[in-house]
């Protein structure tokens, strides 16, 4: 290996280990905040009704306005600057939330759907941005690294508000969760620090990726479309955790103190699934992606159907195991079929696509979890079994077109 391709080996591997603790304080930012949130809420006023109609809101704003900003990206390539900004605000949305009033329930509700809206600013350029960076070392293992430091912070950001809870005590909850958000200023500061350090230390990180011989301007192939299909269907059947939690305190399997909890243990099997199928999407391709959507799509059977804490955990680990495969190879094969050029539209086209039918289906799998929870399952697991099929085409025609 020469000179010159070492330096840019440690060059990418330092870029994505920094961009890796971003996510990780990020992560321990707004995940923490929304192990609580729900019955923060409650607390200042907000009704059932408000707060699921908020999330829907918050959700869908940060998932569709992913394909503009990525768009954005591509025609100004002013990368940096949407990381920036969008990692500012949406960080400082959460200790924001320490400072509402009693029955502040409106202003929350503004700032939860502007800690989605930062989300969305940023999400696709600094994907691209890692990308460049992972192309150097293999994508699965760039984005698998990744996203190992990203749910470590979702990880240890619950816990640490289960710690404050743990030694405040919650005689005075709102008191107590109040604390818990000026708290989370800590590492939400620090994240905003190490991005600008990060701009500072890597101006060009698309230095890192040679430019191809291919087309500058974004095109639909054929794959892509076949793609995009099967993770719309993958989202679709992949019940969101907040539905886990309901479903775990309405069983009262695990004690209500501890649900915050169930959440750091899926953030911890998301991040160790994500660095193994990191590793073998860059051996085998999208048959990482086939083997753990088999591994993952089962996962409401186990939950759903009993309440045993054993089977709960286990169909945890399997949601665990399909959340650490999307955040990793599912970013990862994005980069393989988009030219470099428009590589945020790309990514915000994946973003706004997973999203939306991530919402939609989570809206249905809500419905029927009131309605039958055996059709819920049914749903959720011929969703993400159908995707299996569409991988299969989007990865003939990839290697056709090689």
């Amino acid at each position: 290996m020469s000179t010159g391709k070492k330096q840019r080996l440690r060059g990418a591997v330092a870029f994505i280990t920094l961009m890796g603790v971003v996510s990780l304080f990020s992560d321990m930012t707004h995940e923490g905040a929304r192990s609580i949130l729900g019955e923060y809420l409650n607390l200042a006023g907000a009704s059932g009704a408000a707060i699921g109609f908020v999330s829907g809101v918050g959700e869908l704003c940060g998932y569709s306005l992913r394909l503009l900003s990525g768009i954005f990206a591509d025609k100004t390539k002013k990368y940096w600057t949407l990381v920036i900004a969008g990692y500012a605000l949406q960080v400082l949305a959460i200790p924001a939330l320490a400072l509402i009033p009693e029955n502040g329930w409106v202003i929350a509700c503004g700032l939860v759907i502007l800690e989605r809206v930062g989300k969305a600013i940023k999400k696709p350029a600094k994907n691209t941005l890692v990308s460049f960076a992972a192309s150097e070392i293999g994508t699965g293992k760039g984005f698998a690294y990744q996203e190992f430091l990203d749910q470590l912070g979702a990880f240890l950001g619950p816990v640490i508000l289960f710690v404050i809870a743990a030694i405040k005590g919650t005689g005075d909850l709102f008191s107590t969760y109040r604390l818990s958000f000026a708290v989370l200023g800590i590492p939400a500061l620090i994240t905003i620090a190490l991005v600008v350090l990060a701009k500072v230390k890597y101006p060009h990180p698309e230095m890192f990726e040679k430019a191809a011989d291919a087309p500058t301007e974004f095109h639909t192939q054929k794959s892509f479309v076949l793609y995009m299909a099967a993770i719309c269907l993958f989202a679709f059947g992949f019940a969101d955790f907040t539905l886990i939690t309901l479903h775990a305190a309405r069983t009262e399997a695990f004690p209500t103190s501890t649900l915050s909890l169930l959440y750091a243990a899926a953030m911890a099997v998301d991040a160790f699934a994500a660095l193994f199928f990191g590793w073998l999407f860059d051996k085998i391709g999208l048959r990482a992606l086939m083997l753990s959507t088999l591994c993952s799509a089962f996962f409401s059977c186990f939950i759903f159907l009993s309440g045993e804490p054993v089977l709960m955990g286990v169909g945890i680990v399997l949601w665990g195991v399909g959340m650490g495969a999307q955040e990793s190879i599912l970013k990862a094969a994005v980069t393989s079929m988009v030219p470099k050029a428009s590589r945020a539209t790309g990514y915000g086209i994946f973003e706004c696509s997973f999203g939306a039918f991530w919402f939609l289906g989570s809206w249905l799998m809500g419905v029927l979890y009131d309605v039958s929870i055996p059709a819920m399952i049914a749903v959720s697991v011929a969703a993400q079994l159908a995707a299996i099929p569409l991988y299969i085409s989007s990865a003939r025609l990839r290697q056709k077109a090689e």
